[in-house]
């Protein structure tokens, strides 16, 4: 960059932190900032655009064009020149703009005469706000220097607009993170919370954006950063596991680019605060986040971003404690976040809003175990919360409410009264069997994976456990598990179940649950690919440990174990013929054998319901998996928001393949159970019920809906609805049921 360019920087600069300072309403402080920006540039034009919403640009302010287009001339995301550059976040540099492909005529502000436009992104942090444009009569190319010198001061705009600086009397935008918003995301785990906002990476400010002595702040930038190394180098001597190590030899390796160094420098040299450089290149790393296809680089930009938060965190002193005090009702909030973290807040959550994350992801798991409500791919919510926002989340609708006014505040402090007082009604019958009005009685169970899931099974009148997932003590590890270790907590698990039954499913990992010291396996569609039963196969050794660790804790009482995602007959076999081999030297080391052992499998592939009759002698129990079950019978990923709600658990074809496997099941006197989130849909639960199901296996939450349904139905009446729904061609039974479940006596 050129001396001159880089004073004139400068000095705009220290015009732009003037104009900030100053006494000036939000609208006449960009009025000023247009005048200044055009002057300084030699532009007969410079407008600013900013978001009204997230579809809509509006110009906010100008310096050349019509006065009267101001607050009036609007455009949608993609439209036009501006629209464009906020779409794609990227400069758009034309001297012919009247002729540039996407041009948008806009007669209301006189552009037309304008031949030069340049249009960079104001944005922060990945967040795009609106677009800064500056034009010319005369037709010419913005120079390199030129656009760098806008690019820097669109990057202090964003960090004006952050502060609030254009918030008040005539303001021309509302101020940030004050107003009322709705996010929509992803149900990843059912409930209800209302509380505070918690940000597991609470935002680092920065407020002093601009600086006048370039050799202190890249001394201090120099500074920053040996300090950064230092601390990367400790960690790496620190951590003895390989997948840690390469993650921290690559941020050893941003952490000692000249590249990186240099644009930073650049920067702070243009007029920016060495905080300030931190994060434009942050920004523009973000920003291109979202556009790279590639995984690999994808992970490279996150790591710098990760890279960047540490930098930003040694220049402003806003360490990883803060000095904020968690509120006695948190809300997480977070992009992200692993099980291990998530499990080391524990209980003490009310909720949780994921920005990214699926309903399979570790996360998800965590939270299930732990019934805390979480949504997940709730967009933007890291950008618009602050810690001690007030915030509601609703994991029956898959919305959140951030900031809510009164009138939605009263409305969902309904919705959760309603649903206490229904639980507290479901407590009466809590002791009861779920005994239908025709006699029937269903088995109620209850999922679980942490020991803290287990004083539920008195909570909430479970009859057992009919599914501890294992893989949770395995994920949260940064190494495997030692035997030892792992008889000891499923010992714990069964004196907690007081001799209740206990069916552990064993190790289920793969797809998206790969384990932080296994090397991952890439794979085109990972939910079909090596995991569970297939993964322990192929790793005996893994398996035999994990059998051998339920044989010790049982310790002469009764065991019950299942096999998952069995596909085929041979697997099945292959797995019993290890758990034999495995008590055969159990008993030969001298340990005590369990008095009882029932091996089974989870049924989650079609081509399983059509395995041969033995299989179905053979196995002890099935429990059918509905989650991987109904997303392989539709061929819809459940992780696929486009897909997920088109098919119904209702529909008339997935209930009479339902009924194939009970029939099945019946012709052999096998066992059989439903496990999964439909088994915990009150209307979902009674149509299996209605179609010969007899045991069910849900959260524990959803134990009291259900069975209060249950008790209030005569399942032959349901089964009537079913069949006519089924010969009047209906594709669900849903409505058709929930009209008889309106019919039938309320009480519990």
């Amino acid at each position: 960059m050129a001396d001159g360019m880089e004073t004139e920087s400068r000095k705009l600069l220290g015009r732009l932190r003037d104009a900030m300072a100053s006494d000036d309403a939000g609208q006449a402080r960009l009025d000023k900032i247009t005048h200044l920006i055009a002057s300084s540039m030699g532009c007969e034009v410079c407008s600013i655009y900013l978001f009204r919403d997230e579809d809509t640009l509006e110009l906010c302010a100008t310096e050349g064009l019509k006065a009267d287009a101001v607050h009036q001339t609007r455009m949608k995301l993609g439209e036009g020149l501006v629209g464009k550059v906020a779409k794609k976040r990227t400069v758009v540099n034309t001297p012919d703009a009247p002729h540039a492909p996407g041009f948008r005529f806009m007669p209301e502000t006189g552009e037309e005469i304008y031949s030069s436009f340049l249009g960079v992104p104001i944005q922060r942090l990945g967040a795009t706000l609106g677009v800064l444009v500056v034009q010319s009569r005369t037709a010419r190319e913005f120079s390199a220097d030129e656009t760098y010198a806008l690019e820097v001061v669109a990057m202090v705009l964003a960090e004006m607009a952050e502060l609030g600086a254009f918030v008040g009397e005539g303001a021309a935008m509302s101020a940030r993170h004050q107003h009322s918003m709705l996010l929509r995301g992803t149900v990843g785990q059912e409930g209800v919370a209302e509380g505070h906002v918690w940000l597991h990476e609470p935002r680092v400010v920065v407020s002093n954006v601009i600086a006048d002595d370039p050799e202190r702040e890249c001394e201090r930038l120099g500074e920053a950063v040996d300090q950064l190394r230092v601390g990367v180098d400790e960690m790496l001597t620190m951590t003895t596991d390989k997948e840690q190590q390469q993650v921290l030899e690559a941020y050893r390796m941003f952490a000692t680019s000249k590249g990186w160094m240099r644009r930073m420098e650049e920067d702070i040299r243009s007029g920016l605060s060495a905080e300030a450089a931190v994060e434009k290149q942050q920004s523009m790393a973000r920003a291109r986040l979202g556009q790279v296809p590639d995984a690999y680089l994808r992970d490279r930009l996150s790591d710098l971003d990760d890279l960047s938060n540490r930098l930003l965190r040694i220049l402003t002193g806003q360490g990883s404690d803060t000095g904020a005090e968690m509120p006695a009702d948190p809300i997480l909030v977070a992009r992200n976040i692993g099980p291990g973290e998530l499990l080391e807040y524990g209980r003490s959550l009310r909720g949780i809003v994921l920005e990214g994350g699926s309903v399979g992801s570790h996360a998800a798991v965590v939270a299930r175990a732990l019934a805390i409500p979480l949504i997940v791919n709730a967009g933007r919510i890291t950008e618009e919360a602050l810690n001690g926002d007030h915030i509601m989340v609703d994991g029956e609708q898959g919305v959140v409410h951030l900031r809510p006014d009164d009138n939605v505040a009263s409305a969902f402090r309904d919705k959760i009264a309603m649903l206490a007082a229904a639980q507290e009604r479901y407590s009466s019958i809590r002791d009861k069997p779920a005994e239908t009005r025709c006699g029937t009685v269903i088995g109620l169970h209850m999922n679980a994976g942490l020991m803290a899931d287990l004083p539920s099974l008195v909570s909430s009148g479970a009859e057992g456990v009919g599914l501890f997932r294992t893989e949770l003590q395995f994920l949260v590890r940064n190494q495997m598990p030692k035997r030892t270790e792992l008889a000891a907590l499923y010992a714990r698990v069964l004196d907690a179940a007081q001799e209740k039954r206990v069916v552990f499913r064993t190790l289920d990992i793969g797809s998206d649950k790969v384990l932080p010291y296994m090397k991952p396996n890439e794979e085109p569609n990972p939910a079909l690919g090596w995991r569970a039963i297939r993964v322990g196969l192929d790793k005996p050794g893994v398996m035999r440990m994990q059998l051998q660790a339920l044989i010790r804790a049982a310790n002469g009482r009764p065991l019950t174990v299942m096999f998952p995602f069995v596909a085929q007959f041979e697997e099945y076999r292959a797995a019993r013929a290890e758990m034999d081999k495995t008590l055969a030297r159990e008993a030969r080391l001298g340990h005590v054998l369990p008095s009882k052992i029932e091996v089974g499998a989870m049924l989650e592939t079609p081509s399983l319901a059509f395995a041969p009759r033995q299989f179905f002698e053979q196995v002890e129990f099935l429990s059918i998996g509905g989650n991987d079950l109904k997303q392989f019978f539709f061929a819809a990923d459940r992780e696929n928001e486009r897909v997920r709600k088109r098919y119904d658990s209702l529909n008339i074809s997935f209930l009479t393949f339902l009924e194939r496997i009970v029939e099945r099941c019946r012709e052999t006197n096998t066992q059989l159970s439903f496990c999964g989130e439909d088994a915990g849909r009150p209307v979902e639960a009674l149509c299996f019920a209605a179609i010969g199901l007899r045991t069910l296996s849900m959260r524990p939450a959803s134990i009291g809906p259900v069975k209060s349904l249950l008790r209030r139905c005569d399942l032959g009446e349901v089964r009537e609805v079913i069949d006519r729904a089924r010969e009047d061609g209906e594709m669900s039974v849903r409505g058709a049921v929930m009209d008889y479940v309106r019919t039938v006596h309320q009480s519990p």
